[in-house]
């Protein structure tokens, strides 16, 4: 693996830092559903504390625009003194940081409540880059995507990787060249999204379980009744997978009959009316086998539909994680939902904070957030 660039390599006592953090947490009136995001980039802030930097952090929340990250910043001052700046492209804002004393802290408005940060706008990236001497990226739940506070202040000033960002790469990479056994889960409802992970990890796992939504797709490519399942539409061409000796499929469902109530049925007897919700017990007895003998276990995506209370073999999964003698990594918003629901954050070698960005960087091991700051740093090193 690359060495990549760090903060620990620079001065920065009395500098202002842009720190760019995910804080896209879910929101519950003025309360935070969960803070998991949160709490993993507090190793970087107070790093740059200790260092008496001036810290700016940038983030985004939700998904209109329209979202605010005071909800943040009030569960941020129950740790530490922190400011609020509710219109960064006002003169006001260049005050306030200019103001700032060392060590303390500022957090910006959602930027994209500016139509300009999802559009990799030039110029607002220069207008967030006056704001700094040093850009530290530590979203990497955000880094598959080229947004200007992503890719484009990189380009403007010398820039690294947060603690929490170099961790997130860390752990991984122990995907991309895995000890053996090697079991991944994948789960999730959209084909399109995990194809490019499925057929990697058919060739780099013993073990590949397709479950979730995910497995209907197979069900009904291969001319097998699927009832009312959710079908993701298209035509993926996945029968070459089920000739993968690491591809396994779930051999019962539970599923919600025409009367609504939920059913354990071997796949063999899915019925037209049916709609498949769950994995099923004797799945996930055969999955907790290939488990118990792995010494690694990546797993990424919902085994069912817990949105409608379907939630059971998911928690049977993360109890059989949490219960595995090999590493084990897990990622994706669903599951650190559940995570934190469940209170069993400590059982696991490894929880990434990334859901879209996980996925990415599993297939080949790269991110428009990562691709932007090594770049810069092969400038800088001519």
């Amino acid at each position: 693996m690359k060495i990549l660039p760090s903060p620990k390599e620079w001065n920065i006592k009395g500098k202002r830092v842009i720190l760019r953090a995910d804080w896209n947490v879910p929101v519950e009136g003025n309360k935070l559903g969960e803070d998991y995001r949160i709490r993993r980039s507090f190793a970087t802030i107070d790093y740059l504390r200790k260092k008496k930097a001036r810290i700016i952090v940038m983030s985004h929340i939700g998904k209109d625009g329209r979202s605010s990250l005071r909800p943040v910043v009030e569960y941020l001052e129950k740790r530490m003194a922190v400011g609020f700046v509710p219109d960064f492209r006002s003169e006001e804002a260049h005050g306030i940081v200019r103001d700032m004393k060392e060590g303390s802290v500022v957090v910006f408005e959602n930027l994209r409540q500016d139509s300009r940060e999802e559009k990799n706008d030039p110029a607002f990236a220069k207008l967030l880059a006056s704001f700094g001497d040093y850009y530290i990226n530590d979203a990497f739940s955000a880094s598959h995507r080229a947004h200007a506070s992503i890719v484009g202040i990189p380009k403007l000033l010398p820039s690294a990787f947060g603690f929490l960002f170099l961790d997130e790469i860390k752990h991984l990479s122990l995907a991309l060249k895995p000890t053996h056994p090697f079991v991944f889960v994948v789960g999730g409802a959209k084909v399109s999204t995990k194809m490019p992970l499925m057929k990697k990890f058919a060739r780099l796992a013993d073990t590949v379980f397709v479950g979730g939504a995910l497995a209907n797709n197979f069900f009904k490519e291969e001319g097998m009744e699927v009832g009312k399942s959710f079908i993701e539409k298209g035509t993926f061409g996945l029968r070459p997978l089920f000739k993968k000796k690491s591809i396994i499929l779930p051999s019962d469902v539970v599923v919600r009959d025409s009367s609504g109530t939920p059913q354990t049925r071997e796949i063999s007897a899915i019925m037209k009316r049916d709609a498949i919700m769950d994995a099923g017990p004797s799945t996930l007895r055969a999955l907790g086998e290939k488990i118990a003998r792995a010494k690694l276990i990546v797993w990424n995506g919902p085994l069912g539909n817990y949105e409608a209370g379907f939630d059971a073999g998911t928690i049977t999964l993360l109890k059989l994680l949490a219960k595995a003698r090999g590493k084990t990594i897990l990622g994706g918003g669903d599951t650190i939902a559940l995570v934190d629901r469940l209170k069993m954050e400590g059982a696991f070698t490894f929880i990434s904070t990334g859901g879209g960005a996980m996925l990415d960087y599993l297939v080949d091991g790269k991110l428009d957030g990562i691709d932007a700051i090594m770049k810069k740093a092969r400038r800088s090193k001519k």
